[in-house]
């Protein structure tokens, strides 16, 4: 009985709480009305405060009083030591996830522009996480092009690859000054590849005419529907040997030491190979990396997120009081109570 009633006064709260919100919804509406897109805001994570608070954590439950207060003292003096935090390295990290097109690249744009105003040469470094298996010619030669921003500017650039990063994105790692990769990522596949389905046959088996107009010999040399020609198909071939020497090129001039003759024909290695074969410099999850780091850097992640509306903030603050107004209550009632 005590449980019902329970769920009532609960039902009665919601019931106000509601009404409450509804009026200032209403009010947040009004106020936004007319009001342009949020679009998108930068996000900065000290990644240092990240792995002081664990450890402090783990340290207040795990420690007794003894070596709790031992352990503080411990990190006074050592925080003596420490440069200044002015003076410190700083090193910024940024994730790229890759699609076929590259979308992210105008994102990545934004995150270099914003961390040259306060990059200083020759003294920060740059970590980009990079995971792609590749796709558009354009678009990852635009991404690639980004990333040499923060070599022209005096930056060291190291890039991790956990998983994979291919074609297109090893397009991007190969400009780093550093590679370092997970044991079983995926890297290479310096190739280049082109997929045309061509219907030529099935429309003229049913009779279906198909006309394409152009002016230039080789303005449409493969098409969809059109019928291919053996000098056009030859053309879209050299077309494609060409942005392959263009590839070998470009990660020859970045790693000059590689022996493209081996890595330069569309194959992929995982970590330890790849290493061998020196199309990475060093074998380790990126997340070792900077965690290594922690004690001679101050550790910034950039990211670039999608701004929140007041309306999608005053509503995800009350998802998040109304589930644990729920959460509580079924506490209360005990494993049985539905």
């Amino acid at each position: 009985m005590a449980f019902w009633l329970e769920i009532a006064a609960f039902a009665l709260k919601a019931g106000l709480i509601v009404a409450a919100v509804g009026g200032l919804i209403a009010l947040v509406l009004r106020l936004n009305r007319g009001d342009e897109p949020a679009g998108q805001e930068l996000k900065i994570t000290c990644l240092n405060t990240h792995y002081d608070a664990m450890q402090a954590r783990l340290n207040a439950r795990v420690l007794d009083t003894k070596a709790l207060k031992a352990f503080k003292k411990t990190g006074k003096k050592d925080a003596k030591i420490r440069p200044p935090t002015h003076q410190a390295k700083r090193i910024y990290v940024l994730d790229f996830d890759g699609d076929i097109k590259a979308s992210a690249v105008k994102r990545l744009a934004d995150m270099v522009d914003g961390i040259l105003t306060i990059a200083r040469p020759a003294q920060d470094e740059i970590v980009v996480r990079v995971a792609s298996p590749g796709g558009t010619v354009t678009g990852y030669g635009l991404a690639a092009m980004q990333l040499l921003r923060f070599r022209d500017a005096k930056l060291a650039l190291t890039v991790c690859v956990d998983q994979v990063a291919a074609s297109g994105g090893y397009l991007m790692a190969c400009t780093a000054n550093r590679i370092i990769a997970a044991p079983f990522a995926v890297v290479g596949s310096i190739g280049v590849v082109a997929q045309v389905p061509n219907l030529h046959r099935l429309l003229k088996k049913n009779d279906i005419d198909f006309e394409e107009v152009t002016a230039g010999e080789f303005k449409r040399s493969v098409s969809l529907l059109g019928e291919i020609t053996p000098a056009g198909r030859e053309h879209f071939r050299e077309k494609l040997d060409t942005t392959h020497v263009a590839f070998k090129n470009f990660v020859g001039k970045y790693r000059p030491a590689l022996q493209l003759e081996k890595v330069a024909n569309g194959d992929y290695w995982y970590g330890e190979e790849a290493l061998t074969l020196g199309l990475v410099d060093e074998l380790m999850a990126s997340d070792d990396y900077l965690f290594r780091a922690r004690n001679e850097a101050r550790i910034f992640k950039i990211s670039l997120e999608e701004k929140k509306s007041l309306i999608n903030q005053v509503l995800e603050g009350l998802g998040f009081a109304f589930d644990a107004a729920a959460s509580r209550l079924l506490k209360r009632a005990g494993p049985g109570a539905l």
